[in-house]
């Protein structure tokens, strides 16, 4: 076992957030730690790193054990480059190749030939320190950063970029990219999907999934608790249970749970209520007195059970329309925007699409593309370089900002809604903020003291008053708990008017999107269906792809090379060329992994006690060794020109 924690409570003055939480961790586990926002997750990984102190209960870990914790948008802060942020996880490595180095000036200098037991003495330490360098993976130190750094986002950035001139999401993914590079006995992550685009949390998934420790991850994204968890922690109500399975798995569990629970609650209930009202027939009559106190007994030594809490509040809303748009929606054409309106710099162009009453659009890409800027130009909050936007008739617009810029941090819960709707009784609006689990003194909080969950049910609290026929929503899954997640999908596929959203939920995406508008720098790429389906048309396009190009190279081959005269055939050119630098890439690291292979075995010849006494050998293989090392440095730096 990895990891105990027994009877851990914790409390704020008369606030309990956690009572008696106990749980177990064991190798390679991958656990999933779920629960309403406030339960007590992120507070309970805080306990167990050691960064917040607990009233009672114990937490037992062996002392070798190496425990890693990445907090919630726990950004990177720091001075130093990139790429020596990423090395200083390897400093001990480091340290130990630069020993090699010395010990191998030492083993080539003729003087130490002359003193036999040194000369054994540096040799054997040589030797150990090759050993252990090759078992810690100390010739795979760069591999494993670039190969990190890519999966992270960060391939087509300078490893000199200084960490400092980052935004605040790459900060948190390069904080993510170095715990993983830290490789901890167990890995414990709150919320490490936010900022993450789609290929990057792919990426990670995979990543994670080979990980050779256990995992403790806190998450309100279902596709990655799904794809990674192999059992479910929940913390409701303070106390914590733990099913086995992945987070479907835990649905179901918890659904069937509750109803053999509920079903051995009211069988209960209708054997105390038959007992009783024999004991009351039966207790007055002489004849029947004995039997009737015996049953009275007999109920008194029962175990009565308590009725199953069932299902915690949630939030419970719906989007009404005051009147429907037209049939035409939205029509955007050859749409264009640049960096900064001085910049020369484009973001995006030649964006096209249009929407009709009704559909459910995502908006999708990877992070930096523009998605978010796109909507802020489709309501009106910023201007196109180029391009038309053209809405439809009886289109009233709601839009929903994932930074909440439209919050007024100093107003209270109930002044925000009030003040964008002064019209309202204030029964009304107290009414609206309850069902979004604003209740009693809660409508008194100001906006500044909420969390990110709390500052969503706002905004989405504004938002259904609106009464809009067309929603623009920037994602609007971020900061809810996976039942607030569930609340929302509901009320948005019963909602009659226009959905255009940008999303990163994989699972809201499949429940939500009918159609998949994808943004690239240089237009759009339309898709019917939801995520998966599109992942589906990608691969069937692929293939089709790959196959024309091997009928094109098995027709090239057979004819006398001729030169391009038109772009389409530019176009097959670059195509080959593309082909020739990955395969130019493929050769490059099969290089690289022979070259590291090579100087471990030339290193391990040092250590032959036949090789000791012969100088003339110890200098020829120590030629051969920074023969190699600079054709390792060399093939590395090619390495990087191509993956950019």
């Amino acid at each position: 076992m990895l990891l105990q924690v027994s009877n851990i409570s914790k409390s704020y003055g008369i606030d309990v957030i956690l009572s008696n939480i106990s749980l177990q961790v064991l190798e390679r586990e991958r656990v999933g730690l779920v629960g309403v926002n406030g339960a007590g997750k992120s507070t309970l990984l805080k306990i167990i790193a050691g960064e917040l102190s607990y009233d009672s209960g114990a937490i037992h870990k062996a002392k070798e054990t190496r425990i890693g914790y990445l907090a919630q948008n726990s950004g990177l802060q720091s001075e130093r480059t990139i790429i020596e942020e990423m090395r200083a996880v390897f400093a001990h490595l480091l340290d130990a190749e630069q020993e090699l180095r010395d010990l191998e000036q030492q083993i080539a200098d003729p003087e130490l030939h002359n003193q036999p037991k040194r000369y054994e003495e540096v040799l054997e330490r040589y030797a150990k320190r090759s050993d252990w360098f090759r078992e810690q993976g100390g010739f795979e130190i760069n591999t494993r950063i670039n190969s990190v750094l890519h999966g992270m986002g960060f391939g087509s950035f300078s490893h000199d970029t200084v960490v400092s001139t980052l935004s605040g999401g790459q900060k948190t993914r390069l904080a993510l990219a170095r715990i993983l590079l830290q490789s901890p006995d167990l890995l414990m992550l709150d919320e490490p999907t936010n900022y993450l685009d789609i290929p990057t949390l792919t990426w990670l998934e995979g990543y994670l999934r080979g990980y050779s420790g256990a995992i403790l991850v806190v998450s309100h994204d279902r596709y990655f608790l799904d794809a990674l968890a192999t059992t479910i922690i929940e913390i409701e109500r303070h106390v914590a249970k733990r099913y086995t399975g992945n987070y479907s798995r835990y649905i179901d569990l918890k659904a069937a749970e509750y109803e053999s629970e509920i079903k051995q609650y009211e069988k209960q209930q209708d054997e105390i209520a038959k007992m009783e009202q024999f004991i009351q027939r039966n207790i007055v009559r002489a004849s029947t007195t004995k039997r009737a106190q015996s049953r009275r007994k007999a109920l008194e030594r029962m175990d009565v059970l308590d009725k199953p809490l069932g299902d915690l509040k949630r939030a419970s809303f719906s989007f009404q329309i005051e009147r429907q748009t037209g049939k035409d929606v939205l029509d955007v054409a050859d749409l264009s925007v640049k960096f900064e309106p001085s910049s020369e710099k484009t973001l995006f162009r030649n964006v096209s699409f249009q929407i009709s009453r009704g559909e459910m659009i995502a908006l999708i890409g990877p992070n930096g593309i523009g998605k978010s800027t796109l909507l802020k130009v489709l309501v009106d909050q910023r201007k196109p370089t180029a391009g038309t936007v053209r809405w439809g008739s009886n289109v009233k617009l709601g839009y929903y900002d994932q930074e909440q810029t439209g919050l007024n941090p100093a107003n209270t819960v109930l002044e925000e809604v009030w003040s964008e709707y002064p019209h309202m009784e204030e029964a009304r609006i107290r009414t609206v903020l309850g069902s979004f689990l604003f209740s009693g003194e809660d409508v008194k909080k100001r906006i500044s003291s909420l969390s990110g969950g709390e500052k969503a049910r706002v905004s989405l609290a504004k938002l259904m008053l609106l009464q809009a026929n067309v929603l623009i929503l920037d994602e609007p899954t971020n900061h809810l708990d996976l039942f607030s997640k569930e609340v929302l999908e509901s009320a948005l596929l019963d909602y009659d008017g226009t959905l255009l959203f940008i999303s990163h939920d994989r699972y809201f995406l499949n429940k939500m999107a009918e159609r998949i508008v994808e943004l690239t720098p240089n237009g759009t790429e339309h898709f019917l269906g939801n995520y998966d389906e599109m992942l589906e048309k990608k691969s069937l396009l692929e293939e089709v792809r790959n196959e024309a190009a091997a009928k094109q190279a098995a027709i090239a081959s057979k004819q006398p090379a001729a030169e391009a005269t038109s772009s389409y055939e530019s176009d097959k050119q670059a195509k080959r060329d593309e082909r020739a630098k990955l395969r130019k890439l493929e050769q490059t690291e099969q290089t690289i992994s022979k070259l590291e292979e090579q100087i471990a075995e030339l290193e391990v010849q040092l250590t032959d006690p036949a090789v000791f006494n012969d100088y003339m050998r110890i200098q020829e293989i120590q030629a051969q060794i920074d023969a190699h090392r600079a054709s390792l440095t060399a093939a590395y730096e090619e390495w990087e020109q191509l993956s950019e």
